[in-house]
């Protein structure tokens, strides 16, 4: 037999009269939740951007501290030959001192020695011109005489080397000058992001501030009593 209460609900449902669920108001999320997402977001990213760059980075900072321990051999190549005739009469016997050196010069050298003197500055005087051509992790030089005596020296001092130059920035190019800065916004966006991750979360976390502190006294004690 049916209880009275249910079918006087049976009943109220048939003639339409039942209440609809309620619906749960949309969730909204709090100011802490969009930071924190945003603030992962841009610290992963450019981490993510950063990464390779940090390694070198770090570790050419170990082989900086530590040059004279680890520095390599110099290894240097000479090279000789002779400028045609009629290409040695194309240096300018009184140039000027930006004068640029002669393009057919300029070929020749390229073609039959392998050298680039285009983007370098050369040096003129009595006897020919110098010019000097300094790379990462190394040195080179040519000089061309006006009797056509053309000497190349190059100079290599390693891998570490080089690297500790691309560290920096030595010699070179514009394109790595770029990849400096935009290597060092990332790490900037790293590190600051990073430090409002550590004001978002250091509430459950009791050496959030400690240790943030301890990096900032350490190397400031270390400069006072040590560094002069």
């Amino acid at each position: 037999m049916d209880h009275p209460a249910s079918s006087s609900r049976l009943a109220a449902g048939r003639a339409g009269n039942v209440a609809p669920a309620a619906i749960p108001a949309p969730s909204r999320r709090r100011p802490s939740q969009f930071w924190t997402r945003q603030f992962h977001t841009w610290h992963w990213m450019s981490s993510a951007i950063a990464l390779i760059g940090m390694l070198l980075f770090a570790a050419t900072g170990i082989t900086l501290n530590h040059a004279t321990d680890i520095e390599g051999q110099p290894n240097t190549t000479t090279q000789e030959s002779r400028l045609p005739p009629a290409l040695a009469r194309q240096l300018p016997a009184e140039p000027a001192a930006d004068a640029p050196v002669p393009p057919a010069v300029a070929d020749w050298l390229s073609a039959s020695m392998g050298i680039e003197v285009r983007g370098h500055a050369p040096e003129w005087d009595t006897d020919g011109l110098y010019v000097a051509m300094p790379r990462p992790g190394g040195n080179a030089w040519v000089s061309v005489g006006r009797d056509g005596a053309v000497v190349h020296e190059t100079t290599s001092r390693g891998w570490v080397a080089y690297l500790n130059d691309l560290h920096k920035g030595r010699h070179t190019g514009a394109a790595w000058a770029w990849f400096l800065d935009i290597f060092s916004a990332a790490s900037i966006i790293f590190c600051l992001t990073g430090l409002l991750l550590l004001q978002l979360h250091s509430r459950k976390r009791a050496l959030t501030w400690p240790l943030v502190g301890a990096g900032l006294v350490a190397p400031a004690l270390l400069l006072m009593l040590f560094v002069h």
